[in-house]
């Protein structure tokens, strides 16, 4: 008779494996995905629309069936159980699999697009990007290109995993309302909406349609090519050129204020939406060191300077190649940018110059450069070269290095070696502007009651910005941290409930002065100065 014993713990390693159920789910899903790689290798479907239709609705059953029987009539409670022992989720074989797949896929996205089937030529496309042409014909009427794949594929993982994410969170509210969120607007704002509004107006020239894209996340919004073709495409290309600069300088600022940066970062950006939910599975792989502190706040800070001086010189170059396009000139705009940035840096500096926190201090920094990078500019560069580099080259050089290696080809490519996050924590100038408001000049912060803290770790673990968030909680200090993307995973996943995402006043957000830990502060000393 055998005398072992069974393991019933629902957090063991042992109890990780895959049950019939689920393994249909994942068969159901790379069923569809095979469909589609065996049309980039040109093999020829009798009916592509079929076909198509066939892959994606595979795929969205595979995801509903593992999901349902992963989360569902389950025991209350977030399931990360196993992810240090499964080789997909702990840098494993599969995941390097993973990361070399989606890495080669961004690259060929980006320089190749012959290998997916793209007609450079202008003929008709085969392999992958021919087999999205019936979907491409029903939205915009026009035949598909590497990007409108891209753009369904990016969909399809969002809307499809967000629902896998919404069962796992199935007990959060905040989880609930924020995953929906972000599918609606990658479905409905980022893709449908534009690609209507494309087959709407076929004899205009391109031009961003998403609205909720702005700059600087999209980098070309005030290229030359871009501002012309918004200028010529009637009511709406002006309207999206107006709204454009509203969200910069009115919507954003006045939503950051009352919500932080989580209003975009966790609920409607894109590549926030993608991070949350295919991602999800790596958050937990972000590193939490000091070490990774430093490297993010140089990086994400050099990328905002070099976003800003990219942009003041393709906007230069517009002034002065087209002065009849516009009511100021180019050093009206030069010297209009010198004196923003100036009155905004010293009324940081006077007014908010003790809450400034190193992240913070950066990016004020950043801004001075941008100051006196503009004034170059404008007197040692002609109509075209800036500082004797050609305005052109720098937008090509931004788009290769920023926009296309950084932002795909790193921030997802590496999801399953460096944690979900990459992009958005060590790249995206957007999450610098909006950090450096969330941190001086916004409502948002995580509050924490030290008293009740286990040390048990889970909400640094699982912060996919590499917050050392149970620093914090054990402290009982708020946690007003500029590159927080508010998602609440570390307050989902709190066992004790001590952490909680308010929005209040402004007064008392930033607290660490007031916090004493072992002998650091005399308390004798402390009281007698009060």
């Amino acid at each position: 008779m055998s005398k072992s014993i069974d393991n019933i713990s629902i957090a063991s390693h042992e109890n990780i494996q895959m049950d019939g159920i689920q393994k249909l789910g994942i068969t159901l899903g790379l069923l569809g995905l095979s469909i589609m790689t065996l049309a980039l290798f040109n093999v020829s479907f009798p009916n592509k629309g079929f076909w198509l239709a066939g892959s994606i609705v595979s795929i969205f059953t595979g995801i509903v069936v593992y999901a349902n029987r992963t989360y569902l009539n389950k025991p209350q409670g977030i399931k990360n159980n196993g992810v240090w022992h499964r080789d997909f989720t702990n840098r494993g074989n599969w995941a390097w699999m993973m990361g070399i797949i989606l890495t080669t896929f961004y690259i060929v996205l980006y320089w190749y697009p012959q290998y997916l089937g793209l007609n450079q030529d202008g003929g008709k496309s085969t392999g992958i990007v021919g087999f999205f042409d019936p979907l491409s014909y029903i939205l915009n009427g026009k035949a598909a290109s590497q990007w409108f794949v891209y753009g369904t594929l990016y969909t399809i993982a969002i809307v499809g995993l967000g629902y896998k994410f919404i069962l796992k969170y199935l007990h959060n509210k905040y989880q609930l309302v924020r995953t929906l969120s972000v599918m609606f607007f990658q479905l409905g704002f980022a893709f449908l909406i534009p690609e209507i509004l494309e087959k709407l107006n076929p004899e205009k020239a391109y031009f961003a349609k998403d609205l909720k894209n702005m700059w600087p996340l999209n980098y070309y919004f005030f290229n030359e090519w871009h501002l012309k073709n918004m200028f010529e495409g009637g009511n709406l290309g002006m309207f999206m050129l107006f709204f454009g600069i509203a969200m910069i300088f009115i919507i954003s600022p006045i939503l950051t204020y009352f919500y932080g940066k989580r209003w975009y970062c966790s609920w409607v950006c894109g590549c926030g939406g993608l991070a949350e939910t295919a991602g999800d599975s790596y958050r937990h792989l972000s590193s939490k060191t000091d070490t990774s502190w430093k490297i993010e706040r140089w990086m994400i800070h050099s990328v905002l300077v070099f976003s800003f001086v990219m942009t003041i010189a393709v906007i230069f170059s517009f002034l002065s190649n087209n002065p009849e396009m516009s009511f100021i000139t180019k050093d009206h705009f030069i010297w209009g940018i010198v004196v923003f940035l100036i009155v905004f840096t010293s009324a940081l500096y006077l007014f908010k110059r003790k809450e400034l926190d190193t992240d913070a201090i950066y990016t004020m920094l950043s801004l001075v450069a941008i100051i006196i990078i503009s004034l170059f500019i404008n007197y040692f560069s002609g109509n075209q070269n800036i500082l004797f580099i050609d305005s052109n080259s720098l937008r090509e050089w931004y788009g290769f290095a920023i926009g296309a290696a950084f932002s795909g080809v790193v921030g997802v490519g590496f999801y399953p070696i460096m944690g979900n996050r990459v992009w958005c924590r060590f790249g995206c100038p957007m999450a610098a502007i909006l950090g450096l408001q969330q941190r001086l000049l916004s409502k948002f912060r995580i509050t924490t009651n030290g008293g009740q803290c286990i040390s048990c770790g889970n909400c640094s673990t699982y912060c996919e910005m590499g917050i050392d968030v149970r620093s914090y909680a054990e402290k009982g200090e708020n946690i007003v941290r500029s590159s927080c993307v508010g998602c609440g995973i570390c307050a989902a996943v709190c066992p004790r409930g001590v952490l909680k995402l308010e929005n209040d006043t402004p007064a008392g957000r930033i607290n660490s002065n007031e916090i004493l830990l072992g002998n650091d502060v005399n308390l004798m000393d402390l009281l007698n100065n009060k």
